[in-house]
């Protein structure tokens, strides 16, 4: 059976900075940019490299809805 491939979107321009979907993240997926966004905060984007696991954590942690999960 195929493995799930799961994809991490930030909505970057709602995004606070809190890093709390960095912190619990278990993959290890996200990061906190060194970029920053129209408000000024370091959002937090996926690692290129990385493959999320799709447990949606970060989903559910994030107090500005910024982050969603798709399945590929």
């Amino acid at each position: 059976m195929a493995k799930k491939k799961y994809e991490v979107v930030v909505k970057t321009e709602r995004c606070k900075g809190c890093a709390l979907c960095v912190e619990f993240c278990k993959g290890d997926v996200l990061v906190s940019s060194e970029s920053l966004n129209g408000l000024g905060y370091h959002f937090a984007e996926p690692v290129e490299k990385k493959e999320c696991i799709g447990c949606m954590v970060c989903t559910l942690i994030c107090p500005d809805l910024a982050i969603e999960v798709y399945s590929e």
